[in-house]
């Protein structure tokens, strides 16, 4: 068996080696979990329901473990670690309920009763990124478990551990042998046998957009299902009547956290004409006040970036680029980058391409055609913020923008009660939200005659 060296991005040193599973492991596993499928979606579904409330008892209880492993495996600063373990354990709970909420139609037909099933596919393969891995993974785990399928979790290479320790965490919480696995190695090896075996039936993928268009034609070549979550260059439009203070304070949060590292980072600004000489003096001191530092710290708001050569790559994009300024960064071992505010035009670069990096572009429109004109003016539409106090502006804008998910003065993306996905490069289907578990189905009609004849 071969394995892979797992690094602190903090440090850059060696963590732990990891096993690099081959084809015939993946197999094995898929195999398994067939077996172990079957009969869990057999089961009553307060059965399902209840192990998977003890799949989240467990969780809730090894929360700072989990934290402290992403801590030292992915370089994310403590507080928001431990926010994303609690968010485990919350979509388990919240997913528990819809075992018993996936209740079919009965349609009005002449000579009999027609009903309708919803049936699980069997088997999902759940390809994680590195950039959340624990919450990004239970967005799929946790409603296709309800749903009543069995779930084999690919987590990055760059950052397994969380995902290793959550397939531990499910076995001493009961649930059955094969019905949870995680098999680490390559995507080229584990992720396309996700998506050529026949008996994964639904594949959920994470990542870059080149990487998810190869993912959905392999699964179009295979006619099973795919969600894709890909990448985004959400736009923060800043409005001439927004609370200025309020917005310059909150942007760097909006694309700074996880070291921009985040395919919902509001990684361009566009700030009103206007106001947009203002904004920029209000939003200097606050990059300057963003802490990056050692992620172990309570205090600090931004780790490292995830590899030296993602640091390379995010670098590239400062090539010729108009620096604003910067805040800063620790010197030394670790893949560390100062948070970066660049001025750019619609045409930059910078301006059109996904950075997944502490960089942001801000540019200025004229008026609210042109705000919404310039939203869209990218292949992307996940997310966005909207900032004015016009309520009316708030509903027009918040329409033309083509991104799935939108807030108005505030910069929130994600809640597990909501639904959550893109538009256009961004990605295919919805993950979170009341329907999640459904998504996870097939629907089966079933006639019945009754006609006496």
């Amino acid at each position: 068996m071969t394995s892979f060296t797992v690094i602190n991005p903090a440090t850059g040193a060696a963590i732990r080696e990891v096993s690099r599973a081959s084809i015939d492991e993946v197999d094995d596993a898929i195999a398994r979990a067939v077996s172990a499928q079957r009969s869990w979606a057999a089961l009553a579904p307060v059965a399902r329901a209840d192990a998977l409330r003890s799949f989240a008892r467990v969780v809730e209880a090894h929360v700072e473990e989990l934290a402290q492993l992403e801590v030292l495996n992915s370089g994310h600063p403590i507080g928001s670690a431990r926010w994303e373990a609690s968010h485990v354990a919350q979509v388990l709970n919240f997913s528990a309920g819809a075992p018993e909420r996936l209740s079919g139609q009965q349609i009005p037909v002449a000579g009999g009763l027609d009903v309708t099933f919803h049936e699980p596919y069997g088997v999902v393969g759940i390809i994680v990124p590195w950039n959340f891995p624990m919450t990004i993974a239970s967005w799929g785990f946790a409603p296709a478990l309800a749903a009543g399928n069995a779930v084999i979790i690919k987590p990055a290479e760059l950052t397994p551990l969380t995902g290793v320790r959550l397939g531990q965490l499910a076995m001493e919480a009961g649930l059955p042998d094969g019905l949870f696995q995680v098999v680490t190695g390559s995507g080229s090896v584990v992720g396309q046998r996700f998506v050529s075996h026949p008996d994964v039936r639904k594949v959920v993928f994470t990542g870059s957009t080149a990487v998810g268009t190869d993912v959905a034609a392999g699964c179009a070549r295979a006619l099973k299902p795919v969600t894709l979550e890909l990448g985004g260059k959400s736009a923060n439009v800043i409005f001439d009547d927004a609370d200025l203070e309020k917005a310059a304070a909150a942007a760097p949060g909006a694309v700074f956290d996880n070291a921009g590292q985040d395919c919902c980072a509001r990684s361009r600004i566009l700030v009103q004409r206007s106001v947009y000489d203002r904004f920029l003096e209000l939003l200097e001191p606050a990059v300057a006040a963003w802490r990056v530092g050692d992620p172990a710290k309570e205090d600090t708001d931004m780790g490292p970036l995830i590899s030296a050569a993602h640091r390379d790559t995010v670098g590239g994009f400062l090539d010729g680029a108009n620096v604003a300024f910067r805040g800063s960064a620790p010197d030394g071992d670790g893949f560390w980058f100062a948070p970066t505010v660049v001025l750019a035009e619609p045409g930059d670069r910078i301006a059109q391409e996904e950075v997944f990096g502490p960089v942001v572009a801000v540019l200025p429109f004229d008026d609210e055609a042109d705000g919404i004109r310039l939203a869209n003016d990218t292949i992307y539409g996940l997310a966005g913020s909207i900032w004015t106090e016009n309520l009316g502006r708030a509903v027009r804008v918040a329409r033309g923008v083509k991104s799935g998910v939108l807030s108005v003065n505030s910069h929130s993306s994600v809640r597990y009660w909501t639904p959550f996905g893109g538009m256009k490069a961004s990605g295919l289907g919805r993950e979170l939200g009341p329907d999640a578990a459904e998504h996870f189905t097939e629907t089966k009609n079933v006639f019945f005659a009754t006609d006496a004849s």
